[in-house]
């Protein structure tokens, strides 16, 4: 099989290339990122495109499938830029894999999709997906799942996978996970354990998550699993909230209220101390607990890691400022002593 991987460079790309790479089913990988990593990976060849201008076509000509990971957070400040990547880049991408007789096309979505639901019960892939309206990032997923709809209509020999993960956590990614939500503000030393006292304590504050390469895997079998359609949920277990963190992490609950937690970020995103937005809290309150069982039972997917696991892992890399060869994820993206974040400004660097 010859494979197509878009934001091949990132979190999940740089997981998922690694495991196809592993998979005798595998010829040829095709890693497409806007700008070309030093790492190198078996069966893999690079092409440096961007989504939203370059030609597509010709890159995906002959593909047996692809996946279409790529994706912009920052610069959370120029959210023109943003929807031209994810909204405009992801439609540019979709028609061009119909356009050129893509037998398989597997969507990065997310639990960020949702509407507002449960936070003490399970819902399928049928809860409604129109997004958190306060949330950019999840109003680009429901966009984007939308476009996606058309064209799955439009061309229904095209087999089209969507799959909507929870929170993604790898070592590896920690660098470029704090640059994406922390900043250059936090030194990494004090990311221990020991020094985290309380965790914040509210009843719809609970998340899922799973390790980066879970949810690799899961995309690895949905090209694979050749009667798979339709959208998945992934996630592991145990549900992330106050009452496990603070196990995990020897820490106090601490009780919050939403609003004076909002007003919070909000000041802090305002004064540029941190570069995440208060959607992304709204998305944390917002979205619902995944039931996961449609991907168990029909890809035969099953994490290896817990999410708890899978946090400590993140915890530790960010500790240890650990990253890997790629752009994004790179541990001196940010420039010595992270001055390219300070000099783009908190919340721009892409």
């Amino acid at each position: 099989m010859r494979l197509v991987v878009t934001g091949a460079t990132g979190n999940v790309g740089t997981s998922l290339l690694t495991l196809l790479a592993a998979d005798p089913a595998v010829s040829a990988i095709v890693g497409v990122a806007r700008r070309r990593p030093s790492w190198e990976n078996p069966k893999t060849s690079w092409v440096q495109a961007d989504v939203r201008h370059d030609d597509l076509d010709a890159i995906f000509a002959g593909a047996d499938a692809v996946v279409h990971l790529a994706w912009l957070i920052q610069p959370s400040r120029e959210l023109e830029l943003i929807r031209e990547v994810n909204v405009d880049g992801s439609r540019r991408v979709f028609e061009a894999a119909a356009r050129a007789g893509v037998p398989t096309l597997v969507h990065a979505s997310s639990v960020g999709t949702y509407s507002k639901g449960p936070k003490d019960s399970r819902v399928s892939e049928e809860w409604p997906s129109e997004g958190i309206p306060t949330s950019f990032y999840s109003r680009h997923k429901a966009e984007a799942e939308r476009i996606l709809d058309r064209v799955e209509r439009a061309h229904p020999a095209m087999r089209v996978v969507r799959l909507r993960p929870g929170l993604i956590f790898k070592r590896e990614a920690a660098s470029g996970i704090r640059r994406l939500f922390v900043g250059p503000l936090l030194p990494s030393p004090l990311v221990r354990t020991q020094l985290i006292a309380g965790v914040p304590l509210h009843p719809r504050l609970r998340v899922q998550a799973l390790h980066s390469l879970d949810v690799a895997d899961a995309y690895r079998r949905a090209v694979m699993t050749p009667d798979a359609r339709g959208a998945y949920n992934v996630a592991a277990e145990p549900v992330l909230d106050g009452h496990e963190l603070a196990r995990l992490l020897g820490a106090r609950p601490v009780p919050v209220n939403a609003g004076v937690l909002r007003a919070a970020t909000t000041a802090a995103y305002k004064l540029r101390l941190q570069p995440t937005p208060a959607g992304w809290l709204d998305l944390a309150l917002g979205v619902p607990l995944l039931d996961c069982t449609r991907a168990r039972v029909e890809l035969g997917w099953e994490p290896r890691h817990s999410a708890s696991d899978a946090l400590l892992e993140l915890l530790d890399g960010l500790r240890d400022s650990a990253g890997f060869p790629t752009p994004p994820l790179d541990r001196g993206t940010g420039g010595p002593l992270r001055v390219r974040e300070f000099l783009t400004g908190i919340g721009r660097l892409s």
